[in-house]
């Protein structure tokens, strides 16, 4: 059989939960709070569900050093510093996915990927404009397979972190596509959705289509 996989108790909300829904944390040689994003870092850990609400609560009521059960210094701006680090993580998992021929950009090849329904992900920058999210989002309609049913949308970056992930100077659209080569990216992202409070599934677009989904689901539930 499977061994179980270990449960932590998060510092603020005192419920105990699988390691792999929280965050860790752990102390730095010289004593300072470290978010430990890939689960590498030695030492003992401390665990907080994985939002910056959980965080700066833990932060404002000084937890991690009961958490530690030592001194434990926070740095400033933790809660950003968590944030910026994160995006980080997400910016470098699209580099990888961008390596391995698993994400494309560019206004026109992004409308392809989206009308064959080979995109996991719709990309856009935070900037982008509502005509270019409007006339992708129609791309994506029109795919084969109903791609509507699983095809994300992120818009959490900027088109600078996204050009710096993509090698380019600035991306306003992209697109992941559907493979193993992506997997990790969308991992990513969504822990980054998560900590920001968005839902943990990344939204998907919530045309005609999948509101007539939602009433046949509901209807074969009842």
């Amino acid at each position: 059989m499977p061994r179980a996989e270990p449960e932590r108790t998060c510092l603020v909300t005192r419920e105990a939960q699988p390691a792999s829904r929280l965050m860790r944390f752990v102390l730095g040689p010289d004593g300072v709070v470290v978010a430990d994003l890939r689960g590498r870092l030695p030492g003992r850990g401390a665990w907080l569900t994985p939002t910056a609400d959980a965080l700066g609560e833990a932060v404002r009521r000084k937890l991690f050093p009961k958490g530690f059960k030592t001194e434990a210094r926070v740095p400033a701006d933790f809660v950003a510093a968590v944030d910026a680090a994160l995006v980080r993580e997400v910016r470098g998992a699209l580099s990888l996915a961008n390596k391995a021929g698993a994400a494309v950009a560019g206004f026109a090849k992004v409308e392809t990927a989206l009308s064959r329904g080979d995109a996991a992900a719709l990309i856009h920058a935070r900037e982008a404009a509502e005509d270019g999210r409007r006339k992708l989002g129609g791309a994506l309609r029109r795919g084969p397979d109903d791609p509507i049913w699983r095809v994300f949308i992120f818009d959490d970056l900027s088109g600078d972190d996204l050009g710096v992930a993509l090698g380019r100077e600035h991306v306003i659209h992209a697109a992941l596509l559907a493979g193993p080569g992506s997997d990790g990216c969308l991992a990513r992202w969504n822990r980054l959705r998560v900590f920001r409070g968005v839902d943990g599934a990344p939204e998907r677009p919530r045309g005609a289509e999948q509101q007539q989904g939602d009433a046949r689901m509901a209807g074969q539930q009842g």
